[in-house]
């Protein structure tokens, strides 16, 4: 048992922005490694972190259970691919133990699903209850382009396991103009035929990579436009803790998603912080603020220290994002999004 594990639950709990904003959600990367090379994630040849700088899992129920502790009701695990970290599954399995005492309402995963056929049983026996997918395309050739080298069966292979651990599983997909604006409709379809939930997101100025994000970005008040043309879309006040806007299409009998930070940015609600892999803790997606947690536990701070390096940070919170798509503006930050973590 962590020392938070005592005091989760009591105390002056809650976490709230300068601007009255309740942080209640955290997205904790455990590696920014991955089986995949995304074109719109990823530069082609990457240059990872050393294992050194990398959070131990030990460090990483510390810095996540201060922040239950401090009142934070959902956690989300994400990389890089997550899967990909040895030991992560005793990680989960630790992390759990707030879900058992009532403190936690809710762990989750994002990942890439190659390895969630092997992984999916455990996940379901570790408290996970749902996991977010991301798949841009069902077509083999495109994927492996998109991905740089990916097999798009292991993908739907892993949902399939997943779903038969009784897990519930979400599709992510990111709408990419040149390269899979046409079927999505196709792609909705298919995810809403195995009764999972469906969210598309925008393509977010994130790192540098090879493609020009400009020419790909697709904004999704248009895809919603067209897919109107031809089914009900009806908007529900759904809200799973994150940033997306959800519809009921009548016609497919599922639920859709909207992640717009471009075209709608969604920051007067956000309620979320990122924890990346090195320990720094980063409040706002789109802006290079950035706290380090980790420099706090290794100079042997008490628990003390991190609560209070968490809620100073967390109270300089930015109001919002810097997201452009214009060809002179480049990425709103350096970092790549395996790096800042799902």
């Amino acid at each position: 048992m962590t020392p938070y594990d005592a005091i989760s639950g009591q105390g002056p709990t809650g976490l709230t922005d300068g601007f009255g904003r309740t942080v209640s959600y955290l997205r904790v990367s455990v590696t920014d490694r991955c089986d995949l090379r995304c074109v719109y994630c990823m530069a082609e040849h990457m240059t990872f972190l050393p294992k050194a700088e990398v959070l131990t899992l030990e460090e990483l129920d510390r810095i996540a259970s201060a922040f239950v502790a401090l009142g934070v009701k959902k956690l989300r695990i994400t990389g890089g691919e997550p899967l990909v970290r040895k030991g992560v599954m005793g990680l989960i399995r630790e992390l759990g133990r707030h879900l058992r005492s009532g403190a936690l309402e809710e762990l989750t995963l994002t990942t890439n699903g190659t390895r969630l056929a092997q992984f999916a049983g455990e996940l379901a026996e570790a408290g996970v209850r749902r996991v977010n997918v991301s798949l841009d395309t069902l077509k083999p050739e495109l994927f492996r382009r998109l991905t740089r080298g990916g097999d798009v069966a292991k993908v739907v292979a892993g949902i399939e396991a997943a779903q038969a651990a009784g897990l519930k599983v979400k599709i992510n997909a990111v709408a990419l103009k040149d390269d899979n604006a046409a079927e999505l409709p196709e792609l909705i379809r298919w995810a809403h035929g195995r009764g999972c939930d469906m969210t598309l997101i925008e393509t977010m100025p994130l790192g540098e990579v090879e493609t020009d994000r400009t020419d790909q970005y697709l904004s999704l008040e248009t895809v919603r436009a067209e897919l109107e043309s031809f089914w009900t879309l009806s908007d529900l006040p759904l809200s799973t803790g994150g940033p997306a806007r959800y519809v009921a299409v009548a016609e497919t009998g599922g639920r859709l998603g909207f992640i717009t930070p471009l075209s709608h940015n969604f920051c007067e609600a956000c309620n979320r912080v990122r924890l990346t892999c090195t320990g720094t803790l980063h409040t706002c997606l789109g802006q290079e603020d950035a706290s380090d947690l980790r420099a706090v536990i290794r100079a042997g701070g008490s628990d003390d220290d991190l609560v209070d390096a968490i809620r100073l940070a967390v109270d300089g919170k930015p109001k919002g994002h810097d997201f452009r798509i214009e060809r002179s503006a480049g990425p709103a930050v350096a970092r790549h999004m395996s790096t800042t973590g799902g």
